[in-house]
């Protein structure tokens, strides 16, 4: 009987486990033992953090969009045709469209949205660049500043975890080489008690900000924004003017999730080790979709990707599990716009950023360019 694998998104993550079991599984599609299907939501494929550099200028648009035909193997049944309601009792998922699929084994690999709107007065008062059309406006406004209040402001949950600091240092080092040395202040605002989620990072980046003259706030919850006095209010009591505002919005995971009462806030509970929806036993979750408690980065999708393909080809081969995902996770952080360090970590071992160099800085870049590669599962 043929193995129906269903995988929903056609992200980074979707897009290396639809391609990784391609290779992996080479025979049994071409003798029609095994078939994969891809819904998506886009017949494009965006390289996420390229964004980051859109406001700067230091990427063209076009770079960073490829058509998802081209990057997903061919034997891959690709359907632009969103999941709207998932039901893991009966193994079936129906689309947007109305369209109802069954499956053998289901990945969930729906992502993550902003959410500003559930802020009052951010989606109108604050520029972000966690998606195109933000960071063309941003790149707008940076343009034409000159001079004045920033507050970079940070809301929880979010992805790319360490683009925060990233977005804060680079801004700092662009608007000074531009001439503006001593007529902007940037503020950094952080929800919890320190500047960065994990505590390694945090201390790293705290002399950093020092050293640069870069103020910050912890313990600011933003409570509302107001664009005609140009403020921001925390739910502490604090507040903060500001001539320009680039925020973070708090994210939530794809609204098909919390409609079919997979999660809470559309994260699906995920067994931090198996990948496997609690309870399931063949339902994979990758990537921003998981509940799990570790940073919600493109290098974790990809070490998750990882995971996921060498257990379920594993399972449709032989039966058998492959191995744990061990939690491991590898970011790059731009310090300013010639140099930067990375962190990597996994359940065990914490995170230790190394000094900034050059060097580094070249490999996000060098990286940057192969991502499509990763994408395609050849890195």
């Amino acid at each position: 009987m043929r193995a129906k694998i269903l995988i929903l998104g056609s992200g980074l993550a979707g897009t290396i486990i639809a391609n990784g079991l391609c290779r992996r599984l080479g025979s049994e599609l071409k003798g029609g033992e095994v078939a994969i299907t891809v819904l998506g939501t886009t017949p494009r494929h965006l390289y996420q953090p390229g964004l980051l550099y859109i406001p700067f200028g230091r990427i063209r648009e076009q770079e960073l969009y490829r058509e998802q035909k081209t990057v997903l193997d061919r034997r891959v049944n690709f359907i632009i045709d969103p999941a709207k309601r998932i039901d893991v009792e009966a193994n079936r998922v129906e689309t947007q469209s109305g369209k109802v699929l069954d499956y053998d084994y289901l990945v969930i690999a729906t992502g993550s949205r902003l959410v500003p709107e559930s802020i009052p007065g951010l989606k109108e008062g604050a520029h972000s660049f966690y998606d195109i059309e933000g960071a063309r406006k941003l790149r707008a406004a940076i343009d034409a500043f000159d001079g004045g209040r920033i507050v970079v402001n940070v809301n929880a949950p979010h992805k790319c975890p360490v683009a925060p600091l990233e977005m804060t240092l680079m801004l700092d080092e662009h608007l000074n080489n531009r001439g503006l040395a001593g007529k902007f202040e940037i503020t950094y605002t952080y929800p919890i008690g320190r500047l960065h989620a994990l505590e390694p990072v945090a201390t790293w980046v705290t002399p950093e900000f020092d050293r640069r003259g870069i103020r910050s706030q912890t313990f600011f919850n933003t409570a509302a924004v107001d664009p005609v006095a140009r403020t921001i209010s925390s739910e502490e009591g604090d507040t903060l003017p500001y001539d320009l505002l680039i925020t973070i919005p708090p994210h939530r995971g794809a609204q098909v999730i919390e409609e079919s009462g997979l999660g809470k806030g559309g994260w699906v509970p995920t067994n931090p080790k198996t990948l496997l929806r609690d309870g399931s036993t063949n339902v994979f979750v990758v990537g921003d979709t998981t509940n799990i408690p570790i940073s919600k980065a493109g290098s974790t999708a990809h070490f998750q990707a990882d995971t996921i393909i060498d257990n379920l080809s594993l399972l449709i081969q032989e039966n058998r599990w492959a191995r744990d995902y061990d939690g491991k996770v590898f970011c790059f952080i731009e310090t300013g716009m010639n140099s930067g360090t990375y962190v990597w970590f996994n359940y065990t071992t914490p995170p230790r950023p190394s000094p900034p160099t050059q060097m580094v800085h070249w490999f996000k870049l060098a990286y940057n360019r192969m991502y499509w590669l990763s994408a395609c599962g050849l890195l």
